[in-house]
């Protein structure tokens, strides 16, 4: 795929409604879309892609907070409720400073007004195929980080028609999935050292052109295929920060940054990358990376304009209440 045109980003798996709960006691909690794709595709959006996030979301309170901020950037909302929907997934991120004033972060998946549940995240399925099929037809990338069969049947179609399939596991899922994904996935992503250790991913039957692990502040490790010939593992050392707020979504910020650098015109422009060129792409990723931990939420740095004057985040945050959330959980009595 060679174009002049606005590069086009489908994308599909964890798309969530985050809520940030700050360290800062006198900030209201604030809701953001956010979720692996989702962070994804809302920064690639704000570079100046077209991005169309595949999800199953019904229209609940949740799925209008995201579907707001979604828009806010300039992400297209075409198929986020594609086929059964059902509810929004909703993750709660718990910011807070150590004794020794370092910042760090917690993730919980219970309501705090019930202690029930939130919702999960739930796999588009093949009644969402049909009516998606059309779009993969001239996608740059095709983005996953969960799995279901409806995921790689659109995922190699947009593959077939010159896209770059672009794979991020969170760990290991059904395997029979995971293994057809590695096949068809150009680029694979992780932190997970697990997956680092089951190896397979640059076997000559996969078409797996570039392996990225992350380190955490260590920075990441990579091996480049071009010829049919893998490098060896290359070490990357994070850029230096000292301004850190919040490290969430670093990765995220990563993977737009690689694909924004090297992916605008599908798989074949990526083929033509020498070492050097994706070296630079990884050092992007990680500037934007280290740029965005100086700021609260995983796409914090997106907001910097109005962090100044919180009264421009109506629509956009949570209400604030005294000691707990007000979210969209089906759990909670009316």
């Amino acid at each position: 795929m060679t174009t002049t045109t606005t590069p086009k980003v489908l994308g599909t798996g964890l798309l969530a409604l985050d809520l940030v709960i700050s360290a800062q006691p006198d900030r209201p909690i604030q809701s953001f879309a956010g979720g692996t794709c989702g962070n994804v595709l809302s920064i690639l959006a704000y570079l100046g892609w077209d991005a169309y996030p595949i999800a199953r979301l019904n229209h609940d309170t949740a799925a209008t907070r995201l579907a707001i901020d979604l828009a806010r950037w300039g992400v297209h909302l075409d198929y986020v409720h594609a086929g059964k929907t059902t509810s929004t997934p909703i993750i709660i991120q718990e910011n807070r400073l150590t004794a020794a004033g370092v910042p760090k972060h917690k993730f919980t998946w219970a309501c705090p007004k019930c202690g029930h549940w939130l919702p999960g995240f739930r796999p588009i399925t093949r009644d969402v195929i049909d009516d998606v099929m059309p779009a993969t037809e001239n996608a740059a990338v095709f983005f996953l980080d969960r799995l279901s069969r409806a995921a790689l049947t659109l995922a190699g179609s947009a593959a077939e028609n010159g896209a770059l399939v672009v794979f991020e596991p969170s760990g290991r899922s059904d395997p029979k999935l995971f293994d057809d994904a590695i096949k068809i996935s150009h680029i694979v992503k992780y932190a997970d050292q697990r997956l680092s250790d089951a190896g397979g991913t640059m076997s000559e039957d996969t078409a797996t052109l570039l392996e990225v692990q992350t380190l955490g502040s260590k920075g990441l490790r990579f091996r480049h295929k071009k010829d049919t010939v893998p490098t060896e593992w290359i070490d990357l050392d994070a850029v230096p920060t000292t301004d850190i707020v919040d490290t969430c979504g670093s990765g995220d910020w990563c993977t737009a940054g690689l694909l924004a650098k090297l992916a605008t015109n599908g798989r074949h422009a990526f083929t033509t990358h020498d070492l050097s060129t994706v070296i630079d792409a990884l050092n992007y990723g990680q500037t934007l990376a280290a740029w965005n931990c100086a700021f609260e939420g995983a796409r914090g740095g997106m907001y910097v304009d109005i962090h100044d004057d919180l009264s421009t985040l109506d629509g956009y945050r949570t209400e604030q209440v005294t000691h707990g959330v007000a979210i969209s959980c089906p759990a909670c009595p009316e």
